[in-house]
Parts: C-alpha cells; sequence; structure tokens
C-alpha cells in the first residue's frame, strides 16, 4: 500500500514528457554525429529525479497552500488524501532533490571535464533547475500560484532542455535550435495548460491564479491552441530550413492526435474527461520527439 502511495506521488505518467527535451537535443546531437551515450544516460536520469522532486514538492506545496482540496475534482493526492505525511514528503523531496544534484554533476563532469567556466555556468542553470521544480507550488510565494508555470515550463523543458542536452553533447550552439525546443516548451506548456483547464474551479477556490483562472475557461482552450500550434510550426521550420529527405517530416504523423487533444479541451468540460488527456498530450510530446528525431537522423 505504501509503495502504491509513493508511486502516485511520482506521477509516473509524466516522465515522458520529462524526456522530450532530452531526447531532442540528444536527437540532433546524434544528427551532427556528436552523439555520447554517456552524457545521455545522465541526462535522463537527473531529468527524471528533477521531474519526480518537482511532482513530491507539488504533491505537498498544494496540500499547504490549499489546491488540493476536499472539493478538489482532479486525481488523488497523496499528502491531502493522507497516505503519506507532509513530514515523509519532505523527506522524499530533500533525498530526490540530493540524488538529481549528484547525478548533474556527474553529467557535467563527464560532459564538461575541467572547463570549469563551463561547469560553472551549467552548475548554475542545474541550480536553478532544482529550485522552479520545489518552488512552483511550495515554499513561503510559489510561483505556480502567480501564473508563472508556463514561463518556466517553457524555459526547463524546452530551451534549457534541449539547447542544453544539446551543448553537454556538443559544446556548440546555434542559433536555429531554438525552433525544436520551442516545439518541445510549447507542448509542454500544453500539458501544464491541460492541467489547469481540467483544475480551474479549484485553483480558483484555492487563489491559485494559473493562465485559465486570470484569463477564463474559454480563452484558455485558444491559447492551448496556439500552443499547439506554435510548436508544430516551429518543426516545420526547421525541417524546411534543413531539409534532407521529406522522410524528415514524418512528425507529421503526430499532428491527428494534437488536434484530438485540442478538441478535448474545447469540448471536454470536467475534470474526469478532461483527465485522459493529460497523459495523451505527454505522450503524443513524446512520439513527435521520437519521430522528428527518427526523421532527422536517417535523412543524414
Amino acid at each position: 500500500m505504501q509503495l502504491q502511495a509513493w508511486l502516485l506521488a511520482f506521477r509516473l505518467r509524466t516522465l515522458p514528457l520529462a524526456l522530450a527535451s532530452i531526447l531532442m537535443g540528444s536527437f540532433l546531437a546524434f544528427a551532427s554525429k556528436q552523439f555520447s551515450w554517456a552524457v545521455f544516460g545522465l541526462c535522463v536520469l537527473t531529468t527524471i529525479l528533477l521531474q519526480i522532486l518537482s511532482n513530491l514538492a507539488n504533491d505537498y506545496g498544494d496540500s499547504q497552500h490549499g489546491a488540493d482540496h476536499k472539493d478538489r475534482q482532479g486525481p488523488k493526492r497523496a499528502v491531502q488524501a493522507g497516505l503519506i505525511s507532509a513530514n515523509a514528503m519532505k523527506k522524499a523531496m530533500f533525498i530526490c532533490g540530493a540524488a538529481a544534484f549528484l547525478s548533474g554533476l556527474a553529467l557535467l563532469w563527464v560532459a564538461l571535464g575541467t572547463n570549469w567556466k563551463l561547469f560553472a555556468s551549467f552548475l548554475g542553470l542545474g541550480i536553478a533547475a532544482l529550485v522552479a521544480a520545489v518552488t512552483y507550488t511550495a515554499g513561503a510565494k510559489p510561483y505556480g500560484y502567480a501564473g508563472l508555470g508556463d514561463i518556466s515550463v517553457l524555459l526547463f523543458f524546452g530551451w534549457v532542455g534541449v539547447i542544453g542536452s544539446y551543448f553537454l553533447h556538443t559544446q556548440s550552439f546555434a542559433w536555429n535550435l531554438l525552433l525544436p525546443a520551442t516545439s518541445c516548451g510549447c507542448f509542454a506548456t500544453a500539458v501544464l495548460n491541460l492541467n489547469n483547464v481540467r483544475d480551474i474551479e479549484s485553483d480558483l477556490q484555492a487563489g491559485k491564479l494559473s493562465i485559465p483562472v486570470r484569463i477564463g475557461r474559454e480563452k484558455a482552450v485558444w491559447y492551448h491552441g496556439t500552443l499547439l500550434v506554435v510548436g508544430f510550426g516551429c518543426a516545420v521550420v526547421y525541417t524546411l530550413l534543413h531539409l534532407n529527405h521529406f522522410i524528415q517530416f514524418i512528425f507529421v504523423l503526430t499532428l491527428p492526435l494534437l488536434i484530438k487533444n485540442f478538441l478535448a479541451v474545447r469540448y471536454q468540460t470536467t475534470a474526469q474527461t478532461l483527465d485522459p488527456y493529460l497523459k495523451q498530450m505527454a505522450l503524443t510530446a513524446l512520439l513527435f520527439t521520437i519521430t522528428f528525431g527518427f526523421g532527422l537522423c536517417v535523412s543524414k
């Protein structure tokens, strides 16, 4: 029973989304013939630990700030349901955060060695990611309650995740990488937006000023559509700029899944009917990344 409670708190269905940005950066590095399995493995481990830390902190923080209350219609949360004590959750957050920090240090050592200037720069990014993972809903002034979660997700699940992992493989940067990085960031932000649309009533009661709470459900639906269009459009533009073979457009196969997700947000109006589309969007983002990367790599 306790194992099931921890698995609930880990929110394993969010992990594919966390991996998408690392896979994208690694596919781009592989296509440029500068891929390292050691860097890839440590990137994956660090990212998974950061995502679990974020999920634990979200469970703890929402229980403390009131977003997880008895009238909430979304999935059951471990602390709010009494399955895990608040103190046990805090200890788990510390352990997971320490593990993520050590994994990140190993990653930087393998990727950058004694290039201390780059090491320090990436260490700063890593610490920022740790802080962002915890303070989204936990702490005295969680930024998720001010509606800033979308910016954080775009930054860390998009630009930092993709371009950072690419750089750790290659020690190089190109501005056009912002296009696939933005694709990943927009799709990850769409998952968060869907979550916030689902919880709009309970968040409003708790004073959590997410984007949907701020702008209303109708505008949040079109904001969702904009995220999907921009994410897909960036991938199309990048592919056109680097077109070697039409196999690179294989990611277009994910378009019906994106349309299905938008229609769900548009027409499904209850938390219970919307909830399955969180997993669907996360898996679609992962499938998009895999197909995009496959087309890019086999065209070389």
